[in-house]
């Protein structure tokens, strides 16, 4: 049962420290729901359901306990990505960040006590600048973006590990030791590692190039991640012209395994292609990930599943235009991820939770 809430003021308009701000559930009524959104080809997807409606949802991560979802999201008056979480059971939704500035990347905190993300609210009110697309695909890395933690209990919000240049990408090991995340405080885009309460700060990465998106294996002795590493002059050249510029072009990105002190990298994909968002399978074995590897185009995105060791790549989604972000839940018996499949508007992405048929359950495609 939904539960009626009202539309509050935006944080933006409120003391940031009073509590959250309550949204409405989101209005599934007149949208594709059930079987309608699930390809033939997708037999790895039993029963979907639609968590989301309108506007631009991303990056949608379980709780540990698996009854709640934390996501970034521009809707509303809001300009830019603002974090949510979102109760699966009753569908009531609140406002998590503050409303300013842009945020990203967001995760349940050890225990469900809280919520980590980047946000740029500290720096500035605004949106800041977007992309400057004239410089072909290119992702802004916003120095401005530092790492918070949002108590959901007091709705204290603290920062955590603070440092000039970009931080962000940041998630907890299921054993609730660690927190790995993305920074640029050495100058270049690499990994790192803390204590939950951000201490004992550590790089795992410093070759030359974009190394993100990293998240932990279920038994939190390994990390996956993606990374970008030129190899020619004129590679090196160009990243580092558009880093200086605060931004990378994710054409070329590539996926690794590395254990949890920065130890035995292995490169998992080798096929030219985008690849990101990876996130491991709960049997520690299997990596899902988003890529445009069987695009002609190389505009439409669909999920892969991945032996760690680069065996048995397999399509999962067969969409015609985006599905990425995937992750799995801790016993392995739903994937939540984001697509393009069945909007409203054109342009919408939303949040979608699939129920998971491994390879024995599947039904086979004559």
């Amino acid at each position: 049962m939904l539960l009626a809430l009202l539309l509050l003021p935006p944080a933006a308009q409120q003391p940031a420290q009073e509590g959250p701000t309550l949204l409405a559930p989101e209005n599934q009524v007149g949208v594709p729901q059930g079987e309608a959104l699930r390809m033939a080809e997708e037999v790895h997807f039993g029963a979907i359901r639609r968590l989301t409606t309108e506007g631009e949802n991303a990056e949608g991560y379980f709780s540990w306990g698996g009854t709640r979802i934390t996501y970034q999201a521009t809707i509303g008056d809001y300009p830019c990505d603002q974090i949510y979480d979102l109760d699966l059971l009753s569908g009531a939704r609140r406002l998590v960040s503050t409303g300013t500035g842009r945020t990203t990347c967001s995760f349940f905190m050890p225990d469900d006590q809280g919520i980590v993300f980047a946000s740029t609210h500290a720096a500035d009110d605004s949106c800041l600048p977007p992309a400057d697309f004239s410089r072909g695909y290119v992702w802004k890395i916003y120095p401005q973006y530092d790492i918070y933690v949002r108590d959901l209990k007091t709705w204290e919000l603290k920062p955590l590990a603070p440092a000039d240049g970009y931080d962000a990408e940041a998630v907890v090991a299921p054993d609730g030791s660690k927190i790995v995340f993305t920074s640029r405080r050495n100058g270049d885009l690499d990994i790192y590692t803390m204590n939950v309460d951000g201490s004992e700060v550590k790089q795992l990465t410093n070759e030359l190039g974009y190394d993100g998106g990293p998240f932990f294996s279920p038994d939190s002795k390994r990390i996956v991640y993606r990374a970008y590493y030129p190899k020619t002059e004129s590679e090196r050249d160009k990243y580092q012209a558009l880093l200086d510029d605060d931004s990378i072009e994710p054409m070329a990105l590539q996926l690794y395994v590395m254990d949890a002190d920065g130890s035995n990298k292995v490169q998992v994909t080798d096929n030219g292609a985008a690849n990101f968002g990876p996130y491991w399978h709960p049997n520690g074995r299997q990596i899902i990930y988003c890529s445009n590897q069987e695009s002609a185009s190389g505009r439409d995105f669909d999920l892969f599943l991945i032996g760690d060791d680069g065996s048995k790549n397999e399509r999962i989604t067969y969409n015609p235009s985006f599905d990425g972000f995937p992750m799995f839940s801790a016993d392995g018996r739903n994937l939540i991820f984001a697509s393009n499949r069945a909007n409203q508007s054109p342009g919408d992405t939303n949040l979608f939770m699939a129920e998971w048929l491994d390879e024995a359950q599947a039904p086979r495609q004559d």
